[in-house]
């Protein structure tokens, strides 16, 4: 069962790392501007995938604030290892682009961590009532 959770865990990140990365890899560098470049419907994809997995109890709360959460950052950061590689004075700025995008996943993966949570509760005190 734990390796089910784990396999739920992965496929949620792979999913929301192509889904907000492959707009935001789109963008050509010269309009490229965080957080907006990141503003997308993938975002919401990104809080919907929390809240199934917290409202299902695949995982715990903080768990998917880690794991789904993590996956907006690494879009950013796989196009900043991208772009240096082809230009070296590029992303001069890149902590603070990648500061930006930890905060854009964190608000998106709390506020579907949470509904998820309180999803979760509510069927679960449902669940103990009817008994």
């Amino acid at each position: 069962m734990k390796q089910l959770k784990q396999s739920w865990l992965l496929f949620a990140f792979i999913a929301n790392f192509f889904a907000v990365g492959v707009p935001y890899w789109l963008i050509p560098y010269n309009k490229l501007n965080l957080p907006s470049a990141l503003m997308e419907w993938s975002l919401l994809l990104v809080g919907v995938s929390a809240l199934l997995l917290c409202a299902y109890k695949v995982t715990s709360f903080w768990s998917a604030i880690r794991i789904v959460g993590a996956s907006v950052p690494a879009a950013v950061f796989a196009r900043m290892v991208v772009d240096v590689a082809k230009d070296p004075t590029s992303h001069n700025l890149w902590p603070l682009e990648l500061i930006i995008s930890l905060i854009v996943g964190f608000l998106c993966e709390l506020a579907g961590s949470i509904a998820g949570s309180l999803i979760a509760s509510l069927f679960a005190g449902q669940d103990s009532g009817e008994k």
